[in-house]
């Protein structure tokens, strides 16, 4: 599952009314209402604020409300955005200040959508993934050949000290863990320690790991 690390909002205008979408991670269904309650001070004049929220560890809890919307023209396509890029643990409502000119059933799933998609661009997703930080120690012949063998997998080089030997750090997936050491092992002749093996949560991103 993927979840937010830095929510965002973003604002479309269709047929002269507004509609702001405001993203947010959230842990739980009372910090979910805490943030659409908060939403809805911050724009106490709007005519609509629309929600929708997923939560649980595989996105299992998921919530919608239209606010006052023709049923099934909002909240359910907000969800929609959310189940569709595979997302849990997140809050979203979209604001509406209406323009005067009714959109029909059609352009509010639509506009409500459209929303969404343009506060999801803004935000910072990650992958969540549970794995180790795993820590190897080699000589400088091995180094290149643990760095190839990372490379391969996709896996994060996340710290590296140089000093007779060299340590490398990386992120790796629990079910990639004995795999690599075995390959490891086997590529640099058994010339390399796991010195450190920590059980952690972390979501990759394009700037790279992030530990939860």
């Amino acid at each position: 599952m993927k979840i937010i690390l830095k929510g965002a909002c973003a604002e479309i205008t269709e047929k002269k009314s507004r509609f702001i979408a405001s993203v947010e991670s959230v842990h739980s269904q009372d910090e979910a209402d805490g943030f659409i309650q908060h939403t809805k001070k911050q724009f106490w004049d709007a005519r609509h604020n629309c929600s929708a929220m997923i939560l649980g560890e595989r996105g299992e809890f998921s919530r919608s409300s239209d606010d006052g919307e023709p049923s099934g023209t909002a909240g359910r396509p907000m969800l929609s955005v959310l189940a569709g890029e595979h997302l849990t643990d997140v809050c979203v409502v979209v604001t509406r200040y209406f323009g005067g000119i009714l959109l029909g059933t059609g352009g509010l799933v639509r506009a409500y959508s459209q929303a969404v998609q343009e506060a999801l661009r803004a935000c910072t997703i990650g992958e969540r993934t549970d794995g180790f930080r795993l820590r190897i120690r080699t000589d400088y012949n091995g180094d290149g050949k643990i760095r190839y063998l990372l490379a391969q997998r996709q896996l994060p080089v996340t710290d590296t000290v140089y000093t007779d030997m060299v340590e490398t750090e990386t992120f790796v997936p629990d079910s990639t863990l004995s795999a690599l050491k075995a390959e490891i092992i086997d590529k640099t002749n058994a010339k390399a320690d796991f010195i450190c093996e920590e059980k952690i949560r972390y979501a990759l991103t394009d700037d790279g790991p992030v530990v939860l």
